[in-house]
């Protein structure tokens, strides 16, 4: 996986290599309730509980991104999240912070599609 270190955060899969530069902006998903970000947990063992150590943070290139994610799949609880802009030289912060395993990018909020990013 990639590195969330230096300039860039980096993803590696069949031998390519993603680079994201730190001056792009993000969207998150964040609950209106406790705060909590929307994170992903991919491939969870029966015995893993879904904790921030397990999780990927969501990440969205735009705003209405994390909107139609948010009408495609909350639907009637939509209201009780809100999104919220990041730069992208406070996501190591973040999820030191929160400690998360890394970042799910999506890709396509509707089917959707996602690139996971962890912390090296």
């Amino acid at each position: 996986m990639g590195d969330l270190g230096g300039d860039f955060l980096e993803k590696r899969s069949h031998k390519s290599s993603i680079k994201l530069m730190y001056s792009q902006s993000y969207y998150l998903i964040r609950s209106r309730t406790d705060g909590s970000y929307l994170a992903a947990y991919p491939k969870l063992d029966d015995d893993q509980p879904r904790s921030p150590e397990h999780g990927y943070v969501l990440l969205f290139h735009e705003q209405y991104d994390a909107l139609g994610y948010l009408n495609k799949y909350a639907g009637e609880m939509s209201d009780r999240f809100m999104t919220e802009s990041i730069a992208q030289s406070q996501l190591r912060p973040l999820i030191n912070r929160w400690g998360y395993k890394g970042f799910g990018v999506v890709k396509d909020p509707l089917i959707p599609t996602i690139e996971f990013l962890s912390k090296s």
